[in-house]
């Protein structure tokens, strides 16, 4: 009797089971790679709740299917988890979907006739306002230039009653015209600021170009332009770069965006956002502000998981130097084509550290924008002194170094002995290689220039994503630059730079994908197909394992899964 009473609650419990085990949604005929190496392949994928409830061959998923199951036939195309984009601008990515857009012009003739175009359109008085263009990418040499860069002559011409903000593409410069100039009230007397430049030609006349803090003259007026605007003018303004931004992420199989710096209205209108089943992905930010600002500003930090893993905030955002195009990058010795000049340390480094000590405080992740490798050496310096006082370890705590683009190359061993994670943009070596070697030097740039197997091998966590807006957030172009080291554009896809330190098609995802979860300390729950974490997921029309390298640039979207729900699909 005890036997059959046992009996029966083994059937009662296996038809349980078998009930809960129905599958909401099932995936099948795919070429499936998980990033789990404890089961790297297989051919199709259960969802339940949101969740992967098992991934495994066709028969051991279809075993799942219940009467209300969606089934999905992948038709043999590559499925992989969802694109993580490790370090982007959200809201910037909004507004240059919005504004001018220069980063596919191919000289400065095609950004003045643009900003033409754009000054027929507007009122007396209102701004207008671009990004993305690089003096080091034009295809037309200018008629006079101060280390490349354009006067304001042709720009000024082209708007004399509007002022213009065009932003360089890696937002640590910026071009004006008279009228914007005019307004910040700039002249031949107007001093450099501390960790800024005012570009000027022989007679010491500013020819419009702004680096780095000397941007701020510009950007403060504009502000008061901007305060002259409702506020319901421009909180919908941003909301409608909101949209376009998801869309576009969704459109590249981007089911995580890690925000690089975002003010305290912007992580409050997110977070609202996500408790309201309005963010279409997941966001993850880092709050940027002052340590003064910061300081008493922090209670309800870090925020995380809101909206259903819709919403974390658990970083804060800082920067030490600017970038390599536009001499901000701080180096250890003078550019090679700037003698005597080692760039700009934009914020003191004692700043940093207050910042960095309200991080450690409030148990959130320090990122900090270090780009030259004077850089980098002075933030593993400050990480390392700041955690030695108590506390966890340094590889505890998971701060990263946002770009590490330039690394001297005794300072490459400590990111992994440190757990300094190098979150870095494959884009972005391609993207500058035009430049790399003039500004560094050749030995310089080959031991040090976007180290990616360096630090790999030495054990290093290295992050990948394109900091949109500086670049386009295509996962698949800078999936192509981290593999190929060679740019993508048909007219030069002779330039390659250093190929020893490009990844591997595995490594390469890898860097899209987990490595990016635990850079965020969501590799638990997300980055790889595997039973219990969410069902974020990507469909690509080729093979990014085994592929041809001219195919990569050739792969389509097919399909984004965000949660196990489809938001996108391409037509």
């Amino acid at each position: 009797m005890q036997k059959f009473l046992i009996l029966l609650l083994v059937l009662f419990l296996f038809s349980c089971q078998k009930k809960q085990a129905a599958a909401d949604t099932i995936l099948l005929n795919g070429n499936v790679y998980t990033v789990d190496e404890t089961q790297p392949s297989a051919q199709a994928i259960a969802i339940k709740d949101g969740l992967i409830l098992k991934v495994g061959s066709n028969e051991e998923i279809g075993e799942l299917k219940g009467d209300k199951t969606e089934v999905i036939d992948l038709k043999g195309q590559f499925t992989m988890p969802g694109f993580i984009e490790g370090h982007g601008h959200f809201s910037g990515m909004g507004y240059s979907l919005i504004d001018l857009n220069f980063l596919k012009s191919k000289n400065w003739n095609e950004i003045v006739a643009q900003v033409a175009e754009a000054a027929k359109k507007a009122k007396p008085g209102e701004w207008i306002i671009g990004r993305g263009w690089h003096q080091e990418k034009w295809n037309e040499a200018l008629e006079k230039h101060v280390q490349g860069y354009p006067y304001h002559d042709h720009l000024s011409e082209v708007s004399q009653n509007n002022p213009v903000l065009l932003r360089h593409a890696s937002g640590h410069a910026l071009m004006a015209n008279k009228a914007a100039m005019d307004a910040a009230g700039i002249s031949k007397e107007s001093p450099d600021p501390s960790g800024g430049h005012i570009v000027r030609d022989p007679s010491g006349e500013a020819i419009g170009v702004f680096e780095e803090r000397a941007m701020e003259a510009i950007d403060k007026v504009h502000d008061e332009y901007l305060a002259t605007l409702s506020q319901e003018q421009q909180v919908e303004r941003w909301y409608q770069g909101i949209e376009l931004a998801q869309a576009a992420c969704l459109k590249h199989g981007i089911t995580t965006f890690e925000d690089a710096g975002s003010h305290f209205d912007e992580i409050e209108r997110y977070k609202k956002m996500a408790e309201e089943g309005k963010l279409q992905l997941r966001l993850w930010a880092m709050v940027r502000h002052s340590s003064k600002d910061l300081t008493g500003h922090l209670d309800g930090f870090p925020i995380i998981d809101i909206g259903n893993r819709h919403f974390t905030c658990r970083a804060i955002k800082s920067e030490i130097d600017g970038a390599l195009g536009s001499y901000g990058a701080w180096l250890l010795a003078p550019y090679n084509d700037k003698p005597g000049f080692t760039g700009q340390n934009t914020t003191p480094i004692e700043e940093v550290k207050a910042i960095a000590k309200l991080a450690f405080d409030k148990k959130m992740q320090l990122c900090v924008h270090t780009i030259g490798d004077r850089a980098n050496r002075e933030l593993l310096n400050l990480m390392e002194e700041i955690t030695r006082e108590g506390g966890p370890p340094l590889t505890d705590l998971r701060w990263r170094s946002e770009h590490a683009q330039h690394i001297d190359p005794t300072d490459i061993p400590r990111f992994a002995k440190l757990g300094v994670i190098a979150a870095m943009q494959g884009i972005h070596c391609t993207s500058d290689a035009p430049f790399v070697v003039k500004r560094l030097g050749e030995e310089r740039a080959r031991t040090g220039a976007y180290p990616w197997q360096s630090l790999l091998k030495a054990g290093a966590i290295v992050g990948n994503g394109t900091d949109v807006p500086v670049e386009d957030v295509s996962p698949i172009e800078c999936f192509y630059a981290s593999v190929t080291r060679k740019r993508h554009q048909p007219t030069e896809t002779g330039l390659e730079l250093f190929p020893e330190q490009k990844m591997t098609r595995a490594q390469a995802i890898k860097s899209y994908t987990i490595s990016n979860a635990y850079a965020a300390f969501e590799d638990e729950w997300k980055g790889t197909l595997t039973h219990g974490k969410v069902a974020d997921i990507v469909v690509l029309s080729n093979d990014l394992l085994k592929c041809s390298d001219e195919e990569i640039l050739k792969t389509k979207l097919v399909m984004t899964i965000v949660g196990g729900k489809v938001m996108y699909k391409a037509p």
